[in-house]
């Protein structure tokens, strides 16, 4: 896949970098897809660069600049003469043109602003209205309205007529007299219907809908869960204001899934290669302050334990074993936590379940690996440490209850966390790998030392 996308790259340099004139240039380069023309803009110089803008029509200048990166596309504006630019701009969806305006330099984004087209004008001042976590933000105009008292004919010629401005056909929107969204038509029925038929007939009232207000995080689920081209957007008057695409969701998920792995990696957002020095660190900082006071309170336990570690030297080669599995378990869990979490009808007696099954897995596994461990470190330690058979399976026993006990603890609090924190409302995904981590490391030590103090030096009276 990725050397088909490398050998139109070099047919498009070759082509663009070749001597022929500019309608013959332009008539080939229809050929290839705009997404393959986006791919070639970042490794055009400017001067290649200006010489398409001049070559290719408004149009698919326009249409290359839908699958250009935000950044990239801003850059691009300011290499071209100001009214071409927005002229690109006012043929570009609304909510992409959002976007790039957005990266655009504020005393030019201005100038643009008052050169786009009226109509275009007016719906990216709307949906730049819209905070960028409200799902109006990531709407489009770009959609095809009727209203319900149209005959099938009307609605035909209606359709034709819009289409000439907008590619979103496929579903047909319904709106009252009123403007108040009434419901959709698919395009299909539309055009097989006879000129005679009702048109209230083929419209679909019960179709999904979101309201603009609404926070993208809450209603991506619901949106994921249709498969249609377009969800309508509503204001609070149930007024049609836009609709979101299928590939504007598929972003929206994109988007949702990288913040989701950024916190679970211990950041406050996504990171990006162009972001500054100071934003990385911002986004870094938070939880790394967290974790430094964290990982304070597990060096102050292991010095409670003192007298542990000096009586018994050799359990400290050990207490990585135990940190790192309940570490990993935790992990596991927490992975498996936020994952079913997704499902916002899970019910109370669900999450009891799960905790029940990660507790039951952290238990079977840690049996395991106890039993492991007790054979193999007790071998280990006589064999290569010199000590007696008591002393050695003695000091692999603790180990073994320690980890069986440590992992089926660390699976409850990998759980439980991400519970908790969805239970007040705090995204569950903040309950990240490495709060996890360091919380279960404070387990381990606890249970491996305080075990250790119990079994070996209290009750078998061992030291050495």
């Amino acid at each position: 896949m990725e050397k088909r996308v490398q050998d139109y790259s070099k047919e498009i340099l070759k082509i663009i970098r070749s001597n022929t004139s500019p309608a013959v240039m332009g008539g080939r380069l229809q050929d290839y897809h705009e997404n393959d023309l986006a791919d070639v803009m970042p490794k055009l110089t400017v001067q290649e660069r200006c010489k398409l803008y001049r070559i290719l029509d408004t149009d698919m200048l326009s249409d290359i600049f839908e699958y250009t990166d935000e950044e990239n596309a801003a850059e691009y504006l300011n290499e071209m003469d100001v009214r071409k630019a927005a002229a690109i701009l006012s043929r570009m969806e609304t909510d992409a043109l959002a976007d790039v305006l957005n990266k655009v330099e504020k005393t030019k984004k201005k100038i643009l602003i008052d050169l786009l087209e009226p109509e275009v004008r007016r719906d990216v001042e709307m949906i730049a209205s819209f905070d960028e976590d409200e799902i109006g933000s990531r709407m489009t105009t770009n959609y095809i309205v009727i209203t319900d008292k149209l005959t099938v004919k009307q609605a035909m010629s209606s359709l034709i007529e819009q289409a000439a401005k907008n590619d979103n056909i496929s579903t047909i929107f319904v709106v009252t007299e009123q403007q108040k969204f009434y419901g959709a038509i698919n395009l299909k029925e539309l055009i097989i219907a006879r000129r005679d038929d009702l048109l209230e007939n083929l419209v679909v009232t019960s179709y999904p809908y979101v309201y603009a207000e609404e926070n993208i995080d809450e209603c991506i689920e619901e949106l994921k869960d249709y498969s249609e081209d377009s969800i309508p957007v509503l204001d609070n008057d149930n007024q049609l204001l836009g609709v979101i695409t299928s590939a504007s969701i598929i972003d929206l998920v994109d988007d949702e899934m990288g913040d989701d792995y950024a916190k679970l990696a211990g950041l406050t957002a996504e990171e990006d290669l162009k972001e500054p020095l100071k934003e990385s660190m911002k986004k870094r900082l938070p939880w790394l302050i967290i974790l430094l006071g964290l990982g304070m309170v597990v060096s102050s336990v292991v010095g409670i334990f003192e007298k542990v570690v000096t009586a018994l030297p050799i359990i400290m080669c050990f207490q990585s074993l135990i940190l790192d599995m309940a570490g990993n378990v935790g992990t596991q869990s927490l992975a498996v936590t936020i994952r079913v979490l997704m499902d916002e009808s899970l019910t109370g007696k669900q999450k009891l379940e799960l905790v029940w099954k990660e507790m039951r897995i952290g238990l079977c596994n840690g049996g395991l690996l106890g039993i492991l461990s007790f054979a193999l470190i007790g071998l280990y330690i006589y064999l290569f440490k010199g000590k007696t058979l008591l002393f050695s399976y003695a000091v692999s026993g603790c180990i073994g209850v320690a980890l069986l006990l440590a992992m089926l603890i660390s699976s409850a609090v990998g759980t439980c966390i991400p519970l908790f924190f969805k239970k007040i409302n705090i995204d569950p995904a903040v309950a990240s790998g490495p709060l996890i981590t360091t919380v279960n490391d404070l387990v381990a030590v606890i249970t491996y030392y305080g075990l250790s103090w119990l079994f070996l030096l209290k009750m078998l009276n061992l030291a050495g």
